[in-house]
């Protein structure tokens, strides 16, 4: 686990957990409460439904639930506000780079917004995050356009006031190159993102304090390595799926795929005698 976000805004997180009796309810229950950073757990055998109040990324409470032996699905994110002010989602994808995972954000209240994500296949260490202006990977991560800046300001990094909106920082990537992150960021907007981009570059972002003439440019963070369109995704109990309509499969067929990336296009793909 690399970032787990104690002490920061608690979101809720709705997951189906495959659970078939009262001992596997128990189970899941005791593999989250008394978890730094576990507020609520809400369990439902009938619906196999789990609710989880927290302020841990998604994958870190994946984790936990599956630490039980069951499989775990993400359904849905929402604010522990009685209103729920959008959530979004990227499946990142790197073309001829491994590097592939998902991007998600909630607006938690109208002065917070969480991003939550996990990716895998980077390089050990930092590498920049930011978002940018345009929803086109025609061209894979260099149709994206520059960082999105509609206030016209310098590049910088996530707590300066002279800052991109779309400047987000850096995440980390531990020795088997996957990057575990929640962050919060009182600029971002879900509402003004929907349609962008986000994407991951090389190197790390020097948050507008270098020396090179990149660095109050786009900190100087290097090549674009993975990048996903940012789209609406399903809020708490928004997310009804058990079987996808369009191919019978489901979601714990689905939870073998990959995440994104050629290898999950040749599974969708249909037979070529089709």
């Amino acid at each position: 686990m690399e970032t787990s976000g104690d002490g920061g805004v608690s979101c809720k997180l709705e997951f189906t957990v495959q659970m078939t009796c009262e001992k596997c309810v128990n189970a899941v229950k005791v593999s989250l409460e008394n978890t730094q950073g576990v507020h609520n757990v809400n369990v439902n055998l009938e619906t196999g439904a789990v609710l989880v109040e927290t302020s841990l990324t998604a994958h870190d409470v994946q984790q936990l639930l599956e630490s039980t032996g069951r499989r775990a699905v993400l359904k849905g994110m929402g604010s522990t506000e009685m209103k729920n002010l959008g959530s979004a989602v990227a499946m990142m994808s790197g073309g001829e780079c491994p590097v592939q995972g998902v991007v998600r954000f909630l607006q938690a209240n109208e002065k917070k917004c969480i991003i939550d994500g996990t990716l895998d296949g980077l390089s050990p260490g930092l590498h920049g995050i930011h978002v940018h202006d345009f929803g086109d990977i025609s061209d894979g991560c260099a149709s994206c356009g520059k960082h999105y800046n509609p206030d016209g300001n310098s590049h910088g990094g996530p707590r300066d006031s002279d800052r991109h909106v779309g400047d987000l920082g850096n995440i980390l990537a531990n020795s088997e190159g996957r990057a575990s992150f929640r962050m919060e960021d009182e600029r971002l907007k879900v509402w003004d993102i929907i349609g962008r981009s986000v994407v991951v570059d090389e190197g790390e972002d020097d948050l507008g304090r270098g020396l090179h003439p990149l660095s109050k440019v786009t900190g100087n963070s290097g090549n674009r390595l993975a990048c996903g369109i940012i789209a609406r995704s399903a809020g708490l109990f928004e997310n009804a799926k058990q079987i996808c309509s369009c191919d019978g499969v489901t979601i714990w067929e689905e939870r073998d795929y990959p995440i994104a990336g050629p290898e999950r296009k040749k599974i969708h793909s249909p037979p070529a005698n089709l």
